[in-house]
């Protein structure tokens, strides 16, 4: 396939499928396995539109990228430019990482929040992290009916597993756990989204209370729409495990214990399978070989951080941060 072909349909015979990802050069490996996954589960009946956005994805990368396309799929870049709404944000990400080297400290985690006010021409479309592998058709989830809801997504497994994060939620966010949602996979009402200023209600809270929060991306959008969140199945963000259920639509490689880094981790031919073939294999492997035993043991650290970051706020019993009304 030519790498000019970027798989648009010119007579739009289709109704498009418009699939979000939210990437920098470094993601650039694991996106091309999400892509490829998803390619090679789509409905030869439908039209799909993979938006990449980004912060200065180099060209290798994009033309590596945009050798995925298929005659049913497109991919698309945007690259994001400083307006008054990401300065903020990435002021408030330098913020965070100063002060304690936190793992959400990169701005890439709220392009997401973009994607209503850049892309007007679309009144609904679906969001995947990059560390997502798919085994069944996104427009499928695209379909989901949202109601009156503005998205749906997953309610978050780790928040209902472990007590410090149950506590934080319903401590310090003031939403019940069992409602707090895993961002990282959405169907979104950009159309509600835009009608309700969601970017710009998001900003004013962190202009507000710059707060110290755990998965600041994530936190807000639980409190910002707190009771507007249709919860999907949860096949469509399951976590990796060992015996994964043949249910499972869609894998979420979440903050650690990633293919990439680690051997003999759940779910690994999964996403080796989904990486063959990108022309990124080569890359992972290296990763894979350079994440020496001290890089693994920050990575473990990281996790026990948050965790102790999420007691300490509870312990606070206060809220961080609150939505007008």
């Amino acid at each position: 396939m030519s790498i000019f072909y970027t798989g648009i349909n010119p007579l739009n015979k289709f109704k498009v499928v418009p699939i979000f990802l939210t990437i920098n050069s470094a993601y650039a490996p694991y996106a091309a396995a999400a892509i490829n996954s998803l390619m090679q589960h789509t409905d030869p009946k439908r039209y799909y539109r993979v938006i990449v956005l980004h912060d200065g994805l180099n060209l290798v990368n994009r033309i590596r990228l945009r050798h995925l396309v298929t005659k049913n799929c497109a991919i698309q870049f945007k690259k994001m430019t400083r307006s008054l709404y990401l300065k903020a944000i990435v002021a408030y990400c330098t913020r965070r990482k100063k002060g304690a080297g936190d793992f959400f400290s990169s701005a890439v985690y709220y392009y997401r929040f973009f994607i209503p006010r850049l892309f007007p021409i679309y009144e609904k479309a679906v969001y995947i992290d990059s560390d997502t592998i798919l085994r069944d058709d996104i427009g499928k989830l695209f379909d989901v009916d949202l109601g009156e809801k503005v998205v749906a997504a997953v309610v978050d497994p780790k928040v209902t597993v472990i007590p410090e994060f149950r506590d934080y939620v319903d401590i310090a966010l003031g939403v019940p756990h069992k409602e707090y949602v895993n961002d990282g996979v959405m169907v979104m009402s950009l159309k509600k989204m835009r009608k309700m200023k969601y970017l710009s209600t998001m900003i004013d809270l962190i202009k507000k209370y710059d707060a110290d929060l755990v998965a600041p991306d994530q936190d807000y959008l639980n409190v910002i729409l707190k009771g507007q969140i249709l919860h999907l199945d949860p096949n469509w963000n399951a976590e990796p495990v060992k015996d994964l259920p043949k249910a499972v639509k869609l894998v979420h490689f979440n903050l650690f214990n990633k293919p990439w880094h680690y051997k003999n981790v759940p779910c690994e031919r999964i996403f080796w399978n989904a990486a063959k073939g990108t022309g990124f294999t080569g890359d992972l492997k290296r990763q894979q070989a350079a994440f020496d035993e001290e890089k693994q043991r920050i990575d473990h650290e990281k996790v026990g951080a948050l965790i102790k970051k999420g007691a300490e706020l509870a312990k606070d019993k206060q809220i961080l941060i609150k939505l007008d009304k």
